[in-house]
């Protein structure tokens, strides 16, 4: 699908597509979803000033998605395979603002040293280099520096064809938040819904403790997909009150 048709497609999003242009392609492959229902105070300290909590039948939400980035570039450009192809593990909540629902990186790991710098340059987001292994349906990902670790080996199964309400909350976001100097800034971001299956593990370790949260303990929900393909603009400050 070119950007045009992607840009076409937008019966699905819960608020208008922008109308500046966008700035970044990208794509979300082989992608699977580790989720954990959390109590909100192992969170809220974490989250953005001037973003509030997005929650489902009362529970907070963490998660886990590892997936391989490909074909990242800026609008203008063609991508560069050594720097635009990278495997990616990021750990994310739930925030909203503005009545634009969407997700809080609490980690973000690449596995290409260079793509983790020019991706924290670029985007501000808090990349960190992790050993990543990715051979068929096996996931590896080691951080040293955290004492991250995620040893995955997981068989897809059939495609879920009717999405429960819970299904779509946890995948279907269209934005990104981030604090920068102490500011909240909204990525926005647009693709088509993600085709989810039903996935199994042989073997799984979350070694992930970031703040009071921990997710060593097996997922409550989990989901895989084939990827999508996104578009995505520049931030734009979200206001805060005092």
């Amino acid at each position: 699908m070119n950007t045009k048709a992607i840009q076409q497609a937008t019966a699905h999003r819960p608020w208008p597509l922008r109308s500046k242009p966008w700035a970044f392609y990208q794509e979300w492959n082989r992608a699977f979803f580790l989720h954990w229902r959390v109590p909100h105070e192992w969170v809220q300290p974490m989250i953005p000033r001037g973003t509030a909590l997005d929650i489902f039948d009362g529970s907070a939400w963490v998660s886990l998605v590892a997936f391989t980035m490909e074909k990242i570039r800026p609008r203008q450009l063609p991508p560069w395979p050594l720097i635009s192809n990278f495997h990616e593990v990021n750990v994310r909540t739930y925030v909203t603002a503005e009545n634009k629902p969407g997700i809080f990186f609490l980690s973000i790991e690449a596995g290409k040293r260079v793509s983790a710098w020019i991706s924290a340059g670029i985007s501000g987001l808090n990349y960190e280099y992790a050993s990543m292994q990715r051979i068929d349906e096996k996931y590896t990902s080691l951080n040293t520096k955290r004492n991250y670790r995620l040893d995955a080996h997981y068989a897809v199964g059939k495609p879920i064809l009717q999405k429960s309400p819970l299904d779509i909350f946890l995948t279907e976001k269209y934005c990104l938040y981030m604090e920068k100097a102490g500011r909240p800034f909204r990525y926005e971001v647009h693709h088509q819904p993600w085709d989810l299956y039903r996935t199994s593990f042989s073997a799984l370790t979350t070694d992930y403790t970031i703040g009071d949260c921990s997710l060593q303990s097996p997922p409550h929900l989990v989901h895989y997909s084939p990827g999508v393909q996104v578009l995505a603009w520049t931030p734009d400050p979200v206001p805060t009150h005092p």
